[in-house]
């Protein structure tokens, strides 16, 4: 199967396109946002071959537009993508999760994993992710820091603001403790998702508020949330693979934390 799809710009979902080599085959999706990711997220798929991640859920790729030849058809392919979505749109990573958010509630999936493409996570622990969704939980964080969890080569600047400044405001927010709130390696269950007092599909989710704003409202509804151990390594030597500057970044990362602290993304 091999069928591309042009999508329109709607409320809430960038125009895109997407790419179908198979169609829905699990009832569970990974949804891995990139951009020029080179050849980390192709590392990052052959760690997801070799343990057969593709058994459990579809892979999709979320491309907010990439130009060095990591999405070539041949290579995601051999690699058991299931499709490649391409934002053509305005937004970063809140527009590509958005885009991928509503293309797979559409195909019906009971629930999504996210996770980055620069393969410093544990996709091997997928499975985990989906054994919490079937429990009946509908937000699972990933953690490097509860019993279990593993953090490699942290950068002592990113362990201190996680540890001291964004998980402790996170936790205050959703009332309810959670240690690595930065992590975007999560499980969502359709059902939170669909929940019209979420409504994660609005145009104000551009950069990384989304990811904020589900880390909290969750447990802030009274639904079932928890946290569950993976490993989140960054290379001993060479620039930390990250698309957070240090300096705007950071602060636009604080805004965002304090904008959420005040129900500024509630529907």
């Amino acid at each position: 199967m091999n069928c591309v799809m042009e999508f329109e710009r709607k409320p809430g979902v960038p125009k895109f396109s997407c790419d179908e080599y198979a169609g829905k085959t699990k009832d569970y999706v990974v949804l891995i946002p990139i951009i020029n990711e080179g050849t980390r997220i192709h590392d990052e798929l052959r760690r997801a071959q070799a343990n057969h991640v593709s058994d459990h859920a579809d892979i999709v790729i979320c491309d907010g537009g990439s130009t060095e030849g990591c999405t070539e058809e041949e290579k995601l392919r051999a690699l058991d993508v299931n499709a490649l979505l391409v934002k053509k749109d305005e937004g970063k990573q809140g527009a590509q999760l958005r885009m991928g958010i509503w293309w797979a509630l559409e195909r019906g999936y009971k629930g999504i994993i996210t996770i980055d493409g620069n393969n410093k996570d544990s996709i091997e622990d997928v499975p985990r992710f989906i054994s919490k969704l079937e429990e009946g939980y509908d937000f699972v964080q990933g953690s490097r820091f509860v019993k279990g969890g593993k953090a490699i080569n942290t950068p002592i600047l990113r362990w201190l603001s996680v540890r001291l400044i964004h998980a402790p405001i996170i936790s205050l927010t959703a009332h309810k403790k959670f240690t690595d709130t930065t992590n975007a390696f999560r499980g969502y269950s359709s059902r939170y998702l669909l929940d019209e007092q979420v409504k994660p599909l609005r145009d104000v989710f551009q950069t990384y508020e989304l990811l904020a704003y589900l880390s909290v409202r969750a447990s802030q509804l009274g639904m079932k949330a928890c946290e569950i151990p993976v490993t989140r390594a960054y290379p001993k030597k060479g620039k930390t693979p990250t698309k957070i500057s240090f300096f705007k970044g950071n602060g636009d990362l604080m805004k965002i934390l304090l904008k959420n602290a005040r129900g500024a993304y509630k529907p």
